[in-house]
């Protein structure tokens, strides 16, 4: 996390509070509560003290679901707090207070307080900004809030909170093996770690070994399980959707963000604010369906990359970075076949490109690999180039990789992916 802190643009007082804090991690990092359970406690305990809260989990979608939620309560005027992570481009980006992102002395203020609390204990950054989150949630008023997982479920910081008013569990994959266990079920169990007594969660699209478990897992907790096709359905209808749960069926227009695997996420969203019982109207619903946003997904760029481009040509980001993004990807991209399609890949370096790259590969007619100067741990571009089989290019970097493109005539698309951590470097580097 220190690379993706240290790109907050607050200056010295800012950076000083993050290099003090870093050198607060603990020795052998555990996922775990106490640390962050017993600053919480110092501070009388403001988890206990929220708004409606919706809590997210999941392996992908979790930042779409969160801005779906948002923006339905925002159509129907009510303010929300929203936390999620990482940031792409500033480190404010990851708290909005009543539907404003924190700015810089807020942020600095409580950081500082923060630290005065923890007394040098030990502590992970993470875990500080989930305490500020919390404290500042607390503190200002908001109809509901908005919670998303850093990592896991069972032992993310974020699990702190009492069982909020209604969970989402997007679809779960392979991913964090380092921290989360090697097979489906062992991640499928730290997602389900969310799941409260009493609380509704709504799911989608899942393998059935992982629809078990969360049955399983809700069962034991006295919770009520929502999944896809047996509580709740969504489906394409014309121009729209059709959404239908046991609060009857709506007619809703398709989602702002594009890309088929957002019905599902929409489909969770819609499940999960139904069941918080925050009475938002349908036409709210609706609006913030079409509403929503949320960048490096799926987002097209119209900045000083994009200008480098032919005029006919587009440019798009995704910050997909896992196997089930990349066959999300492929799958979309079977939807660009009116066009050429190039591709330019930078990842993390515990990521599978091999994996990622697979479903893209088909869809690719020239497929580069790329690792940014800033982008915090970039896999080489060499290990790209092996897992793309030798198919791919050497961008080296994206700049390069755009200005190399065939310029075959006629109109093209260039998607950038593999990586948040490249996203928030191309979203600078597309501002100009």
């Amino acid at each position: 996390m220190r690379a993706a802190v240290a790109d907050a643009p607050h200056g010295g007082r800012f950076d000083a509070i993050v290099e003090r804090l870093h050198r607060l991690h603990p020795r052998q990092i555990d996922l775990s509560l106490h640390r962050l359970q017993h600053l919480l406690d110092r501070l009388g305990n403001p988890e206990r003290r929220l708004p409606p809260t919706l809590h997210v989990a999941g392996t992908n979608g979790k930042g779409s679901v969160c801005a779906f939620l948002r923006a339905f309560g925002e159509a129907a005027g009510l303010r929300a707090h929203v936390y999620t992570s990482p940031h792409l481009v500033r480190f404010n980006e990851r708290i909005a207070l009543a539907g404003r992102e924190v700015d810089d002395a807020t942020l600095a203020d409580v950081l500082e307080e923060l630290e005065r609390a923890n007394e040098a204990a030990a502590i992970t950054v993470f875990e500080v900004i989930t305490a500020a989150a919390l404290l500042l949630f607390a503190r200002q008023p908001a109809d509901f809030c908005v919670i998303e997982v850093g990592l896991g479920g069972r032992l993310d910081a974020t699990n702190v909170i009492p069982p909020p008013r209604a969970g989402a569990i997007t679809s779960i994959s392979i991913d964090h093996r380092e921290w989360l266990g090697e097979t489906l079920a062992d991640i499928a169990t730290e997602k389900a770690g969310i799941i409260k007594p009493g609380m509704p969660v709504a799911t989608g699209a899942q393998a059935p070994e992982v629809l078990a478990l969360l049955a399983t897992t809700a069962a034991r907790a006295g919770a009520t399980l929502l999944a896809r096709g047996h509580d709740w359905t969504i489906a394409r209808r014309g121009e729209g959707l059709r959404f239908e749960d046991p609060a009857g069926a709506l007619d809703l227009p398709l989602p702002a963000l594009p890309g088929s695997h957002q019905i599902d996420n929409a489909g969770i969203a819609l499940a999960a604010i139904r069941a918080a019982g925050l009475g938002l109207p349908p036409a709210a619903l609706g609006d913030g369906l079409a509403r929503a946003r949320w960048p490096a997904r799926l987002q097209r760029l119209h900045g000083a990359l994009a200008a480098r481009l032919p005029p006919e040509w587009e440019l798009w980001l995704d910050g997909g970075h896992n196997a089930a993004a990349g066959a999300a990807l492929g799958e979309h991209a079977a939807s660009w076949d009116d066009r050429p399609l190039h591709v330019i890949v930078g990842m993390k370096r515990s990521k599978d490109a091999q994996g990622f790259l697979r479903p893209l590969l088909a869809r690719a007619t020239t497929l580069w690999a790329v690792a940014e100067p800033g982008q915090h741990l970039a896999q080489p571009v060499d290990e790209i180039i092996a897992a793309s089989g030798g198919v791919a290019h050497a961008g080296p970097t994206v700049v390069a990789a755009l200005d190399a493109l065939p310029r075959a005539p006629g109109p093209a698309r260039v998607l950038v992916c593999g990586s948040l951590y490249l996203a928030g470097e191309v979203l600078k580097a597309d501002a100009g």
